[in-house]
């Protein structure tokens, strides 16, 4: 059985690959477009329908991006403007203080501190950031158990 995230950045999914590939070193694996597909979007979906939709064939139906070992999936989903992250983190372990500085301050631009880059009881560095698209991060370099 395998968990992954899957997210949806409203319309800001391409703006989004292209961050992480240069804030995190993400590798997109996979990409599909809505022209990619053999059955074109509902009219609801569409812009210009009636429904709260603003698909066009040039944005991303799904997508898988590589961070580390790890997938993560994406989409631009309905495509409605405004993505909401809300109530969980992606928890990025980093192999040394200095790198975990370094994704702290790539995922941070733009973004917002939540909680600063600091030494605790558990990790020798560990802070949370909200990127610039609203995703909550936890960057961590742990002591070791």
């Amino acid at each position: 059985m395998l968990v992954q995230p899957y997210l949806f950045f409203e319309g800001r999914c391409e703006e989004a690959l292209n961050f992480y590939k240069s804030a995190i070193g993400a590798e997109v694996t996979a990409m599909m477009r809505y022209s990619d597909s053999p059955q074109p979007p509902s009219p609801e979906m569409c812009a210009g329908g009636s429904g709260a939709g603003k698909i066009t064939g040039n944005h991303i139906m799904h997508a898988n991006f590589r961070v580390g070992d790890t997938q993560v999936m994406a989409s631009d989903g309905m495509a409605q403007g405004k993505a909401e992250f809300k109530g969980f983190s992606l928890s990025i372990s980093a192999s040394d203080d200095a790198q975990a500085q370094r994704l702290f301050k790539a995922l941070g631009e733009g973004g917002q501190v939540q909680m600063p880059m600091s030494e605790t009881f558990f990790a020798t560095s560990f802070g949370m950031v909200a990127d610039r698209f609203g995703v909550s991060w936890m960057v961590i370099n742990p002591k070791p158990m």
